[in-house]
């Protein structure tokens, strides 16, 4: 005998990740409305509350655990944070423990809804092109620095995650001009599961911002680890220059990998 099985109705599987998709879209939109409406009128300090709680629920949206290391050890003066860059995500992971500015390539500026919101959020945009821009950007980044913590991602590109490629040092100028604390931080993603590294969050090549949120959606079940490690402390003779800098930033991450 023979039995027929309806295909008419969707099944839990497909029906999940339409969910998702609302919800993230839902989301946005408060977003929005909270940059809009909300944040002209309050301070600077629940200006950082509300972002954390928004990039928070944007990680339980995508199914994300946020597990953070070494947090306690960073101090309250602003400070220069560089990363090793995988993802989209970084920022709203960073976001979610420590809620900072961030410097992001220029093609960030024109994305859809995104990109004007990293504009809101004091995003400071470098064009990759132009050394003269770059030279902009640090005398901004170091008077920022007098007041807020910044967080840049020196490797210039991401990556699957697998290994950090060398750190640009010019941008670490900025701190140094502004005797700020240095500090490098590392973001993993992993299978909760497995404990091993998934390359589904990997915002890599030509790959679309949409065809990226598809591929975390539809692999649940992620962590993303981030581990604040040891500030980068200056040689007695205070000597240290942008290269020094970069170069012992790249060491820590990597030896986290």
């Amino acid at each position: 005998m023979t039995i027929h099985v309806s295909t008419d109705k969707k099944s839990p599987s497909k029906i999940l990740p339409i969910f998702v998709w609302v919800k993230v879209f839902i989301h946005v939109l408060a977003g929005v409305f909270t940059l809009s409406l909300i944040f002209p009128f309050i301070s600077q300090s629940q200006k950082d509350c509300k972002i954390q709680q928004w990039s928070k629920r944007l990680l339980h949206i995508f199914n994300l655990k946020l597990i953070v290391t070494g947090l306690e050890n960073v101090t309250s003066a602003p400070a220069l944070f560089a990363s090793n860059h995988i993802s989209w995500l970084d920022i709203h992971a960073i976001n979610s423990c420590k809620p900072t500015r961030f410097v992001a390539k220029s093609e960030v500026r024109v994305w859809p809804i995104f990109g004007w919101m990293a504009k809101q959020l004091g995003t400071v945009f470098i064009r990759r092109d132009s050394t003269r821009h770059a030279r902009q950007v640090v005398e901004q980044m170091a008077e920022v620095l007098n007041t807020e913590s910044i967080c840049i991602f020196p490797e210039g590109t991401s990556t699957n995650g697998a290994q950090v490629l060398p750190f640009k040092p010019n941008l670490f100028e900025s701190a140094l001009a502004a005797k700020s604390p240095i500090y490098p931080l590392s973001i993993r993603y992993l299978c909760e599961k497995t404990g091993l590294r998934s390359d589904s969050p990997a915002f890599i090549g030509e790959m679309g911002l949409l065809e990226s949120m598809s591929r975390v959606i539809h692999e649940p079940g992620l962590l993303v680890r981030i581990d604040f490690l040891q500030p980068y402390r200056p040689q007695i003779s205070g000597d240290s220059d942008r290269k020094q800098v970069a170069a012992y930033c790249q060491e820590s991450i990597a030896q986290t990998l």
